[in-house]
């Protein structure tokens, strides 16, 4: 009669998880270890901005709350109002071709940064408050989860600001909100119910992306304000408009048209174009380890 041995195959079971634990807590979701620059000879000073737009936004990248390194964030329910200034930093070489907090892959050639409360995606103005340039991002990622960093811009973006060298600058975080679209119902009518009016100022529209740009930077200087460009490509040749707003009072749009007059920017003139109910927030009155 055969005799049967029963083996306790629990510390084999025990050896071989904590094999597994052991290799998941030593590899690395990246292949290096610290984070770097792209080789030399990388230049930033031709990469267009950000331009706003609207977007549809999704869960990917919006759970909230979410935590990290045991502290617990809450995603902003909209960027309208959002300025803050503090430390920003840059993440380049070793996130390069990996997958950002909304399922996007990032590049650390375009005008992207991370954040850690703002919607995604938005868009910011970020300014070098120790040199005074100014540069629009797309957010697509959350971070930077270091104590005092406000924003982990791409090293593009960083090089463009003028700290990539550096590592971090103070800077100063503004969002900014694309021109707001006409709500129309089914039968193609404009629901004049849910609109808004707002005011904005046009410096101009212009056919070349540079001379916008530096448009843009001068007023920014002059008014202290963020101006952002909203492009129009209606015929198969894209037209850059240089705005300011949007404001509630149109006397207020006012003033910064003739300010902008006084000193001879642009060709400013006040536009009316209608705001969802919920952008009223934006206009101005007298939100993985890195």
């Amino acid at each position: 009669m055969d005799t049967f041995r029963i083996i306790d195959i629990k510390p084999l079971i025990f050896a071989v998880l904590s094999m597994i634990l052991l290799q998941a807590c030593t590899t690395s979701r990246y292949s290096m270890d610290k984070d770097a620059a792209p080789e030399s000879g990388f230049d930033a000073s031709n990469i267009p901005d950000a331009i706003p737009k609207h977007e549809k936004r999704t869960i990917a990248g919006n759970k909230s709350p979410y935590t990290i390194l045991g502290k617990t964030y809450h995603v902003l329910d909209t960027e309208k109002g959002y300025r803050e200034t503090g430390m920003g930093s840059w993440y380049g070489k070793k996130f390069h071709g990996y997958h950002t907090s909304n399922g996007e892959v990032y590049n650390m050639y375009k005008m992207t940064a991370a954040h850690k409360t703002l919607p995604i995606p938005s868009y910011v103005q970020v300014k070098n408050l120790d040199n005074g340039r100014t540069i629009v991002v797309r957010i697509n990622d959350r971070g930077p989860f270091h104590e005092g960093r406000i924003i982990d811009l791409s090293y593009a973006a960083a090089q463009k600001l003028g700290y990539a060298d550096k590592g971090t600058a103070r800077v100063e975080v503004t969002a900014l909100v694309p021109d707001a679209p006409t709500v129309v119902d089914k039968a193609g009518s404009v629901n004049r119910a849910e609109l808004l009016i707002g005011y904005y100022v046009q410096l101009g529209a212009y056919s070349s992306r540079e001379s916008a740009m530096r448009l843009q930077q001068q007023a920014q200087s002059l008014l202290g304000t963020s101006v952002f460009l909203a492009e129009l490509n209606e015929t198969g040749a894209p037209v850059y408009r240089v705005r300011v707003g949007p404001f509630l009072q149109r006397e207020e749009a006012n003033q910064k048209r003739l300010k902008l007059l006084e000193h001879q920017l642009g060709q400013p003139i006040v536009l009316t174009r209608p705001l969802a109910a919920e952008d009223l927030a934006s206009v101005p009155v007298a939100k993985t380890e890195k």
